[in-house]
């Protein structure tokens, strides 16, 4: 017979009795939904729309200019890349007026095509929508759920090209604007 600390089980039914609209709940299944995807931007998106929270439900990745940020050794690692091949993308992911999340890109421009880089240099485009045509999954290597005024969640991934080939890692802390509509 196997024995269940209740220290285990615990945090199952503190959720099975919160009311299914509570926002630890939700922003637990938003984490799931998008640990679940291909696409953050996508999930992000039907979320978005799933919601009412913008009319149309699209995701706009607000450029932060001037913020620079080097990729550290892992990254580098993971990307199979060296430094001067890796450009630093940081944004602000919105639906309507709300703020969604907020990402750090580490990506390699030579391994997208030359209206990708375009897009992600000169446009809104999220980096999901721009680098689309590569059928691109991602793998989460760290998933923290935060307990902050702002924010409700961190998610670190590195995106492959369908062809398995790492094309970026990203940091994302995802935030109460993705819940406004309660």
């Amino acid at each position: 017979m196997r024995i269940v600390s209740y220290f285990a089980i615990a945090p199952l039914l503190a959720a099975c009795a919160a009311p299914a609209n509570s926002p630890d709940l939700l922003a637990q299944k938003l984490s799931a939904d998008i640990l679940a995807s291909s696409s953050a931007t996508l999930t992000l998106e039907k979320w978005c729309a799933d919601h009412a929270m913008a009319t149309p439900p699209k995701i706009v990745a607000r450029l932060v200019r001037g913020a620079d940020q080097a990729a550290s050794a892992e990254t580098l690692a993971r990307l199979g890349a060296a430094s001067a091949d890796v450009k630093y993308r940081r944004v602000q992911l919105y639906c309507g007026t709300h703020l969604f999340s907020e990402a750090d890109n580490w990506y390699v421009p030579s391994r997208l095509t030359p209206e990708m880089n375009r897009l992600l240099e000169q446009t809104d485009t999220p980096f999901g929508k721009a680098v689309q045509p590569l059928g691109p999954y991602r793998r989460t290597f760290s998933s923290t759920m935060l307990h902050s005024p702002a924010a409700l969640f961190e998610h670190a991934a590195v995106l492959y090209s369908a062809t398995h080939q790492p094309i970026a890692e990203v940091r994302e802390t995802y935030q109460r604007g993705a819940l406004a509509f309660l």
